[in-house]
């Protein structure tokens, strides 16, 4: 039983960073794809970065250069830390696994099979 579970979300000012943080636990295989999406108030849900089973990051191009996905194995825990946060950043952010999938692209959530709550950010100007 895989759970997600992500914590770090705050209010900010402009120019301002964040990290996010995701625990993840109940996966049953060591291959596996993990990453993050946003959903913005009357938007559609988007990819924010991804890693594949083989440890390739992909970025979406909103947040190419400002943000870094990264994981610590031990911990079991995913993180994105977000730089020079701006307002269309503003949205609910959702870690999102899955353990047998055969491509998690970032611009395509139709992969995912776990989803954590979520954790919002604000980000002021």
């Amino acid at each position: 039983q895989v759970q997600l579970v992500e914590s770090g979300g705050g209010s900010v000012q402009a120019g301002r960073s964040l990290t996010l943080s995701c625990a993840v636990s109940g996966y049953t295989y060591s291959s596996y794809c993990l990453g993050w999406f946003r959903q913005a108030p009357g938007k559609k849900r988007e990819g924010v970065a991804v890693f594949d089973k083989r440890g390739a990051v992909t970025y979406a191009d909103s947040v190419e250069g400002r943000f870094t996905i990264s994981k610590d194995r031990r911990k079991n825990t995913l993180y994105l830390r977000m730089d020079g946060l701006q307002p269309e950043d503003t949205a609910k952010y959702y870690c999102a696994g899955e353990w047998g999938a055969f491509r998690c692209p970032v611009y395509s959530d139709s992969w995912v099979k776990h989803w954590g709550q979520g954790t919002q950010v604000t980000v002021s100007s």
